[in-house]
């Protein structure tokens, strides 16, 4: 199995706003920290922001931030906005209508226990234990190089899905 690169900068998106907690985060900051282009980010950000775990804020010295605390944002939440579905073969999408094994299938069976352990590990990880070393993390992300910007006050989630799908940071 592989998760999708929507997954997984939406998931570093994320941990750059974690480890930048006192402030908001550019997606271009967040775009050349993780050499990825602005647009990729926007594109894929919007359902991230849809869904109330990321929050944009509009104005000139806007940007995006969490939407809810880091230790309450778990990796299976993000997987769940960002990748289609979670079946590791056709047979969970089809339920095995063309193989002759059927209801005696054992394979299908260990796919499903295998995909449950999978989401059951990374149920148990948040935001927050990626950025366990916030300072580290802020370091090699150069975080701490980008210069500080005030928070807005203005908020709002339905603007942040618009904001994002227009491709404006600002």
């Amino acid at each position: 199995m592989r998760l999708s690169k929507q997954s997984n900068y939406a998931v570093r998106a994320l941990i750059y706003c974690a480890a930048n907690p006192g402030g908001l985060s550019r997606i271009r900051d967040i775009g050349t920290a993780f050499g990825v282009s602005e647009m990729f980010l926007f594109k894929i950000l919007v359902p991230v922001g849809r869904s109330g775990l990321l929050e944009t804020v509009r104005g000139r010295n806007g940007g995006v931030r969490l939407g809810a605390p880091a230790d309450t944002i778990r990796i299976m939440d993000v997987l769940r906005v960002t990748e289609e579905d979670f079946d590791l073969t056709e047979c969970g999408r089809e339920k095995c209508g063309h193989c002759p094994l059927g209801s005696r299938c054992i394979y299908e069976t260990a796919l499903g226990e295998a995909m449950r352990a999978f989401a059951q590990v990374l149920e148990s990880y948040t935001i927050a234990d990626l950025v366990a070393d916030t300072e580290g993390v802020a370091l090699v992300l150069g975080i701490n190089d980008v210069p500080a910007r005030p928070s807005a006050a203005r908020t709002s989630t339905a603007w942040a899905a618009k904001a994002l799908a227009s491709g404006s940071d600002d």
